[in-house]
């Protein structure tokens, strides 16, 4: 007769009935996915070409799984095979795969055999979700400026009020002294004739010495005015164009930390750094067709910024629905904001490669500035004095070392500036 151990049966049955469990959860996670990890995923491997609800050098995967199962009963089998070897599903005569490699081009996907299934379920599960509304930049309470002005009392109202008292002040001596004279002349008081002042202009023009004075300043600051006007001929700090296309400095070099060279990359190498050509503006806007909602201020709306890289595209005639160059081009007209004299020479790369003197020293800091503008005069007094102040690097430098010695001598110094090497000479600048 066979005895049943009754105990470790039910052991075995509840050890595998957890053993069941465990796996149908597993597979429930893997099938639903994690829309956190898989952003991360998608933004690591696919974003280069996909975008979740705009067609880029591949298809919109918003919903991909949904639409694939709907339009042509393909399941996630398949996408997970055409993730990992898409020229493989291609080559096997599948119907659909052809048709979206013909769509594209010939272009085929980059095939991902890293991905587990668990990652192929992530990333499909942040392509389901819902599309989020974009988020409304909230405008400062009270109105922006007119808050700040609240806080406190301006110049402008202070001055206003100094000169209604100054007014009603010679007013009311005006009306004492009036009032006085007929007082005294109802008494019958004969007020001496030397009461009477003569009108000011008459007394000042009859004095000679004051005259003489008067005049000698009025030529002194005449001369230093005019001076002054003269020397401001071509001098254009702070000057702010409106450029035809927006660019903003503060969102490309400030917030998303773009090197200036990378844009002006003849100043390495040229005597000037040269208008970026729209090809370089388009390495990145061929992906980035909008602007995130959290750069949007109250001055400048998501809607604009968005309407500015529209007027790019117009410009270098890509089309962004079908994602290729039509041919039909626009000239921009870009305003140039520095510009020296035809008889001052100047080289970037003799400054930014040689000297390594950062952008920000003459252009003031561009990484924020919203709307580019000359910071610095650009003088020659402006440019002497820099000369006479930055220290030039003579180490390993072997070809000019006596001559650093001889001049370290001549002047006294360890360090050698910049017009102690001849920066002050007039042919450096001048031809």
């Amino acid at each position: 007769m066979i005895q049943v151990n009754y105990r470790k049966l039910s052991n075995s049955i509840l050890r595998l009935s957890l053993i069941i469990l465990l796996a149908f959860t597993t597979a429930l996670s893997a099938q639903e996915g994690d829309p956190t990890k898989g952003k991360s995923l998608f933004n690591a491997n696919c974003a280069a070409c996909h975008q979740l609800d705009k067609k880029m050098t591949g298809p919109a995967l918003r919903n991909v799984e949904a639409r694939l199962d709907e339009e042509q009963g393909l399941d996630r089998a398949w996408i997970a095979a055409w993730i990992r070897n898409s020229a493989g599903v291609i080559k096997s005569g599948d119907a659909y795969a052809n048709k979206i490699y013909d769509e594209y081009g010939g272009a085929a996907m980059t095939a991902m055999p890293q991905l587990s299934d668990d990652d192929i379920s992530n990333i499909l599960a942040y392509t389901a979700e819902e599309k989020k509304a974009p988020v409304q930049a909230a405008a400062p309470v009270g109105g922006g400026e007119s808050s700040g002005a609240s806080s406190g009392i301006s110049n402008e109202i202070i001055l206003g009020a100094l000169a209604i008292l100054f007014i009603l002040l010679a007013a009311g001596l005006y009306l004492v002294n009036k009032t006085l004279r007929r007082f005294a002349d109802a008494q019958g008081i004969n007020l001496p004739e030397d009461s009477k002042r003569k009108p000011l202009w008459k007394a000042f023009v009859q004095n000679q010495f004051l005259m003489l004075v008067v005049s000698i300043f009025f030529l002194l600051a005449s001369a230093y005015f005019v001076y002054g006007y003269f020397m401001q001929i071509g001098v254009d700090q702070g000057y702010e164009p409106v450029q035809p296309i927006h660019y903003s400095h503060k969102i490309h070099a400030g917030d998303n930390g773009i090197d200036c060279k990378y844009c002006h990359s003849s100043a390495r190498v040229s005597k000037h750094s040269g208008i970026p050509s729209l090809n370089v503006c388009m390495n990145c806007h061929k992906s980035i067709y909008e602007v995130a909602p959290e750069t949007a201020t109250a001055e400048y709306s998501k809607e604009f910024y968005d309407g500015e890289i529209k007027k790019l595209y117009a410009a270098v005639g890509w089309d962004d629905a079908e994602q290729k160059y039509t041919g039909e081009t626009q000239p921009v007209k870009w305003v140039r904001i520095h510009n020296l004299p035809d008889f001052v020479y100047f080289n970037h790369s003799q400054h930014v490669t040689v000297a390594g003197v950062e952008c920000q020293t003459c252009h003031g800091p561009v990484e924020e500035m919203e709307i580019m503008y000359q910071h610095a005069p650009l003088t020659m007094g402006w440019c002497i004095n820099c000369h006479r102040e930055t220290n030039i690097d003579v180490k390993d430098n072997a070809y000019y070392t006596k001559i650093h010695e001889e001049l370290s001598k001549k002047y006294g110094v360890e360090e050698l500036t910049a017009a102690q090497m001849g920066g002050l000479e007039c042919g450096k600048c001048h031809y």
